[in-house]
């Protein structure tokens, strides 16, 4: 099953559109249900298009926007287009005045129609489609001075087709995955270990600490003695290979071109594919 009308409605750090077609060639050739605890946008699942699928991601401005596609698509594509219409001529003041509006209401825990609109502003306009929190949760990427309309309109009416068959969750990726068992799928794309202090890892202002990676690889073999079959992708650094390496799963290390990055010479790296079957 595929749409070409179907692709990612936000820009995300660590997005897998690029490695496509390395992970559809490692693909099980059959599986039951499919899951994605750490969905970001989705490029994966939108490629894939599984029947029976479960999203996740922990950051609920994200997941709060994969609902109200699917459950208010018209109401949503309406917001968008008044945030759109309504763009100020000084673009830089509007944006700013939207972000602070996008704030208050991530401070009031408003997960509605306007809030995912506004997330879906944001990203579209902001420095590098990078989504980035401080330390109290708050939205804080500058402008990119771009005008560009937010979103493509038939693109989201078939969203929200596909995403009326899929479970959409905002929690901790073992919570998402308690109910796999053998022969599901579980494609995981967890935030990247960090390759220096400095990596850029605040997607939410919990984080993914190294603590979490540890966590993570536990229930990778957790997941694996439940006989299910796993895809992980991930940095190719010493964390990684520390915690996957010498169990027998098979490690693919393959080029890839770094999207968010404010260096263009380190916009290239390696990122490992980590398969249990």
């Amino acid at each position: 099953m595929s749409n070409p009308n179907i692709a990612p409605f936000v820009k995300w750090a660590g997005g897998k559109r690029q490695l496509l077609p390395q992970i559809k060639a490692r693909m099980p050739e059959k599986y039951n249900n499919y899951y994605e605890p750490f969905v970001g946008g989705g490029a994966v699942t939108f490629e894939l298009l599984p029947a029976n699928a479960l999203i996740n991601d922990i950051n609920k401005a994200l997941i709060n926007a994969y609902k109200q596609i699917c459950n208010a698509s018209e109401a949503f594509l309406k917001a968008v287009k008044k945030l759109d219409a309504e763009m100020w001529e000084d673009g830089k003041k509007y944006y700013y005045s939207l972000r602070e509006h996008y704030n208050d209401k991530l401070e009031k825990a408003e997960y509605d129609v306007e809030l995912a609109a506004l997330f879906v502003f944001m990203n579209k306009h902001c420095f590098n489609g990078l989504y980035r929190v401080n330390g109290k949760g708050l939205f804080n990427v500058p402008y990119n001075n771009s005008r560009r309309t937010s979103v493509d309109e038939k693109s989201i009416m078939d969203i929200s087709k596909y995403l009326q068959d899929v479970t959409i969750t905002d929690g901790d990726f073992e919570d998402a995955c308690a109910a796999a068992s053998k022969c599901d799928f579980i494609f995981i794309d967890s935030p990247y270990a960090p390759l220096n202090p400095t990596s850029f890892e605040s997607y939410t202002k919990e984080g993914f600490d190294i603590e979490s990676h540890k966590r993570l690889a536990k229930f990778y073999d957790e997941l694996t003695a439940r006989g299910c079959y796993c895809m992980l992708t991930n940095h190719n650094t010493e964390l990684i290979n520390e915690l996957y390496g010498n169990k027998g799963y098979k490690m693919d290390v393959v080029s890839v071109k770094r999207m968010i990055n404010s260096d263009a010479s380190n916009r290239v790296g390696e990122e490992v594919i980590i398969c249990n079957y």
